[in-house]
């Protein structure tokens, strides 16, 4: 089959045409598929194989729109960041009915329920938040994950606060959220079909003489806090900042 590219800066070479069971594809269409795998298999089920086969195109097919593994990841943060975006757009309207209101807690506590709204759909692409934040450079962080954080500034601008305490509270914000969905979804079930709590969990296997309190606590652990307590902790890492 003919290459449409040759290798070298353009990127990898393609060997196969873009036009799967679903069209002519496009970086939206690869990415949203991308998704549905992660949804469905989790992130070890995600290759450009697998993610070719889904889309009815050869691997070499999907280069055009993501150069690598590394990028679909990247793309999938995307994503959820846009899917964000659409939930705090499609929520109740800021109380001024500004995009960026002058009550900045109620801001910040949109944006950190419609963050969890989006993980709790999608809970495999949640621990890219983290890793990809390690791996990926400020600048060159795809521009909806970029806006994330203007979104923030910009409500704590408007609150008026100086630029010290603007930062510091970005830093407290962000390590909050992601700390709590990274908790909120951490994987508990040994045995997702044992209808008992204590069996489900694997209690057995958590030895109590060296972890009495955890294995005390186990069970209840696996509880979520749900919105309310994002909300109650959120709250109190806010505490002494002006309204």
């Amino acid at each position: 089959m003919a290459r449409e590219h040759g290798s070298g800066a353009d990127g990898p070479a393609r060997r196969a045409g873009d036009k799967g069971r679903y069209g002519r594809l496009s970086r939206e269409r690869v990415l949203l598929a991308a998704l549905e795998v992660v949804d469905r298999d989790g992130l070890s089920g995600l290759s450009m194989r697998r993610l070719g086969a889904e889309l009815g195109v050869e691997a070499m097919a999907l280069y055009r729109y993501a150069p690598g593994k590394d990028a679909l990841l990247d793309g999938l943060v995307e994503v959820f960041c846009l899917q964000v975006d659409r939930e705090i757009e499609q929520g109740p309207a800021a109380p001024d009915g500004a995009a960026v209101s002058p009550d900045w807690r109620a801001c910040l506590h949109r944006i950190a329920r419609a963050t969890l709204d989006v993980a709790l759909r999608h809970p495999h692409v949640v621990p890219l938040l983290a890793t990809r934040l390690l791996a990926t450079p400020l600048a060159r962080r795809p521009l909806p994950v970029l806006r994330t954080d203007e979104r923030v500034l910009a409500v704590l601008h408007a609150g008026g606060f100086s630029e010290s305490d603007t930062v510091r509270i970005h830093r407290r914000f962000t390590a909050w959220l992601l700390g709590y969905l990274l908790v909120e979804l951490r994987a508990m079930d040994d045995d997702p079909g044992e209808p008992d709590p204590a069996f489900r969990i694997g209690l057995h296997r958590i030895p109590a003489g060296e972890l009495p309190r955890l294995r005390a606590t186990a069970v209840r652990l696996v509880d979520r806090g749900g919105p309310d307590e994002l909300a109650a902790g959120l709250d109190a890492l806010l505490l002494g900042y002006p309204d």
